[in-house]
C-alpha cells in the first residue's frame, strides 16, 4: 500500500516504545477473551447461569462494544485519542475488578457490559494513534503487523495464564489480571503516546450515537432469540426497532456534512472488502472456538492449563504472521493475501471436524495451526487497508467501522454459531425420559451443567452427552469453514492489489486492480 505524497517523517525510536503501549491494550483486550472461555466451566459451578446466560456473559462484552465504537471513533478524533485511551483504560481496570467478585450472573453479564464500553475507547484509539505516528506506509504495515501480533499473542497468553490462574484460585481471578497491567498502561501511556485528534472535527451528532445503539444491540437480541428458539414477541418488537434505527441512521448519515458513520468510505473497494472480509472471519472463528475449551475440558477431559497449552500453537502461528506478511503482499497483493488467509483458515475448521473424531491431538493441533495462521494473515493485512485507506485525520472514524465490524462478528459469531452449536447438541441428545425434571433441564441447558447434574451415577449417559457436545461441534465447525471459504473467494475477487491515497484530498486511486 502506498500514499501519493507520502510524509518523509519516520518513525524514531520513541514512536516504536509508544507502539509497545498500543500493543499492550490490545494484548489485555485479547487475554480478557480468551481467558473467559476457560472460565466458563468454573463459573459455570459457582454462578449456576442458564444456558442463555451463558451466552450473555460471553458476548455482552461485544455487544456493548460493537454499541459504542462508531461512536468512541468519532469521540477519539474530537477530544484526542490518547485521551480517551486513558481514560477507557482506568473503566476497563475498574470493571475488572467488579467483575471478579460478582456474585451472580446478572452482575457478571453487568460488568461484562462495561468492559465493552471501555474497550470501545481503547481499540479505536490504538489503531489511529499508530496511523498518526506511523506515517511511511511500510513501517505502519509493520506497526500494524506487531499490533496484530500483539493481539494473537494475548490470545496466546490467555490460556495458559487462565490455565494456572484457575487450577490454583477461583475463576474470578482471571479478571484481577487486568488490573496491574492497566496500571502500567495509564503510566507508561501518559509519558509515551502523542495526542492527536482531527483540527476540523465537528461536534458528535448524539441523535446518530444513539440510533447506531438503538440498531446494533436490538438486532442482535432479536438474531439471538430466533437462533435460540425463543423468538417470541420480544425479539419480534426488538427487530423491529433495529431495522427501523438502522433506516433511520443510514438516512441521517446521508444528510449529515459530518457524518458519524461515513458510508463514502464503502465505495472503496479496498475498505469495504477488508472490513466485510474482517467482520465474516472473526465471526466464523469466534462463535467455535467459544465452546472449543469446554470440548476440550469437558470431552477431552483435559485441565484449565492443559487445554490452554492445546490452544497454544493456533495463536503462535497468528503470531508468526509478522514475519510473513511482507512476503504475501508483495507476491499476492492486498486481496490476494486476505483471500489465502481466509481460505487457510477454512480449511483449517474443517481439519477440525476431521480431528474431534480421531484419538490423540496431533491432527487437531495442526488443524488449529492452519486456521490460526490464515486467520492472523487475513487480520493484518484487511486491518493495514482499512487504516491506510483514509487520510490521519479521518483515522479514528474509520478505525471504529473495522472495529465495530470485527467485535460484531465476535458478537453475532457467539450468538449465532453458538446457538447453532447449542441445537446441534439438543437434536444429538439420548432419550431423558428417565431422568428427574431438574436433571433433564441441566442437561439440556448445556453440557457443562448437565454433567454437574449427573455427577458420577451415569457414565453411559456421559458418554453420550459428550458424543452429542461433539457432533454439534462438528457440524458448527463446518458452517464457521464455509462462511470463510465464501469470505476469502470474495476478498479475493474485490480487494485490489494495491491502491494509493492522496493524503490531502483523501482521493483512492487502484493501482493494481488483481
Amino acid at each position: 500500500m502506498f500514499e501519493l505524497s507520502a510524509p518523509k517523517h519516520r518513525a524514531g525510536a520513541r514512536e516504536w516504545a509508544a507502539l509497545a503501549v498500543l500493543v499492550l491494550a490490545v494484548t489485555l483486550l485479547a487475554i480478557d477473551g480468551t481467558v473467559l472461555s476457560l472460565a466458563v466451566p468454573s463459573l459455570s459451578e459457582s454462578l449456576h447461569p442458564t444456558a442463555t446466560q451463558l451466552l450473555w456473559i460471553g458476548d455482552i462484552y461485544s455487544f456493548a462494544l460493537a454499541g459504542l465504537l462508531i461512536t468512541m471513533g468519532n469521540v477519539a478524533d474530537r477530544i484526542g485519542r490518547k485521551k480517551l485511551l486513558l481514560l477507557g483504560a482506568l473503566g476497563f481496570g475498574v470493571a475488572s475488578a467488579v467483575a471478579a467478585f460478582a456474585p451472580t450472573a446478572e452482575v457478571l453479564i453487568a460488568a461484562r457490559a462495561v468492559l465493552g464500553l471501555s474497550g470501545a475507547t481503547l481499540m479505536p484509539s490504538t489503531l489511529s494513534i499508530i496511523r498518526h505516528m506511523f506515517r511511511v506506509p511500510k513501517q505502519r504495515t509493520r506497526a500494524i503487523a506487531i499490533w496484530s501480533a500483539g493481539a494473537a499473542g494475548g490470545a496466546a497468553l490467555g490460556p495458559l495464564v487462565g490455565g494456572f490462574l484457575l487450577e490454583h484460585f477461583w475463576w474470578g481471578s482471571v479478571f484481577l489480571i487486568n488490573i496491574p497491567v492497566m496500571i502500567v498502561l495509564v503510566i507508561a501511556g501518559a509519558w509515551l503516546l502523542p495526542e492527536s485528534k482531527n483540527p476540523t472535527a465537528n461536534s458528535i451528532d448524539v441523535l446518530s450515537s444513539v440510533l447506531s445503539i438503538t440498531t446494533l444491540v436490538p438486532i442482535i437480541y432479536a438474531v439471538k432469540g430466533l437462533f435460540s428458539g425463543d423468538f417470541g414477541v420480544i425479539a419480534i418488537a426488538m427487530l423491529v426497532v433495529g431495522l427501523t434505527s438502522g433506516w433511520w441512521f443510514i438516512h441521517r448519515q446521508r444528510h449529515l456534512a459530518t457524518p458519524l458513520f461515513d458510508l463514502e468510505l464503502f465505495k472503496v473497494p479496498a475498505f469495504r472488502g477488508a472490513v466485510v472480509a474482517n467482520g465474516l472471519s472473526i465471526f466464523a472463528l469466534s462463535g467455535l472456538l467459544f465452546f472449543f475449551s469446554q470440548y476440550l475440558q469437558l470431552v477431552r477431559g483435559l485441565e484449565p492449563l492443559q487445554a490452554g497449552l492445546v490452544e497454544l500453537p493456533a495463536m503462535v502461528a497468528s503470531m508468526i504472521v509478522v514475519v510473513f506478511v511482507g512476503m504475501f503482499v508483495g507476491r499476492l497483493g492486498m486481496g490476494g493475501s486476505i483471500g489465502i488467509g481466509l481460505l487457510g483458515a477454512g480449511l483449517g475448521l474443517a481439519g477440525i471436524v476431521v480431528a474431534e473424531g480421531l484419538e490423540g491431538f496431533v491432527v487437531l493441533i495442526a488443524a488449529l495451526v492452519i486456521a490460526g495462521f490464515g486467520i492472523g494473515l487475513a487480520a493484518t493485512v484487511s486491518t493495514d487497508a482499512v487504516v491506510g485507506s483514509v487520510p490521519r485525520a479521518r483515522a479514528g472514524a474509520a478505525s471504529a467501522i473495522s472495529e465495530t465490524a470485527y467485535e460484531l462478528g465476535v458478537a453475532l459469531g457467539i450468538a449465532i454459531l453458538g446457538s447453532i452449536m447449542t441445537i446441534g447438541y439438543r437434536q444429538r441428545l439420548p432419550d431423558l425420559g428417565e431422568l428427574p425434571g431438574d436433571t433433564q433441564h441441566a442437561v439440556t441447558e448445556s453440557l457443562a451443567g448437565g454433567l454437574e447434574a449427573l455427577g458420577d451415577t451415569n457414565a453411559g449417559l456421559v458418554e453420550q452427552l459428550q458424543h452429542a457436545f461433539t457432533g454439534g461441534m462438528q457440524f458448527t465447525a463446518l458452517v464457521a469453514a464455509g462462511i470463510l471459504v465464501v469470505a476469502g473467494i470474495s476478498a479475493w475477487r474485490t480487494i485490489p492489489r494495491k491502491f494509493e491515497v492522496d493524503e490531502q484530498t483523501g482521493t483512492i486511486e487502484v493501482v493494481t486492480q488483481r
